[in-house]
């Protein structure tokens, strides 16, 4: 990816933790736990961890409408997007 394209990409992204996603997306925990089949207290404890599995992200991602991607960003500017953790179609 050329410098000006990641510069543009890089713009469009934004940062935030869990519970902030949830919140931007107009949800509860408790209405996220419902999507997602578990306790409120279970979602409460993802938004509070600072690892967890990949497929667990992938369904928190997937409950508040969005998809998960992974991407690895290189000092020269080149990204990756890891295709590894990804639901085959």
């Amino acid at each position: 990816m050329s410098p000006d394209r990641q510069a543009r990409v890089d713009a469009r992204v934004t940062a935030m933790p869990l519970s902030a996603l949830r919140k931007s997306r107009q949800l509860t925990q408790h209405g996220l736990s419902q999507t997602m089949e578990i306790s409120q207290g279970d979602v409460s404890k993802l938004e509070q961890r600072t690892d967890c599995y990949v497929s667990t992200l992938r369904n928190y991602v997937r409950a508040v409408g969005g998809e998960l991607e992974m991407i690895a960003r290189f000092p020269d500017g080149r990204a990756v997007r890891i295709s590894q953790f990804e639901e085959p179609e």
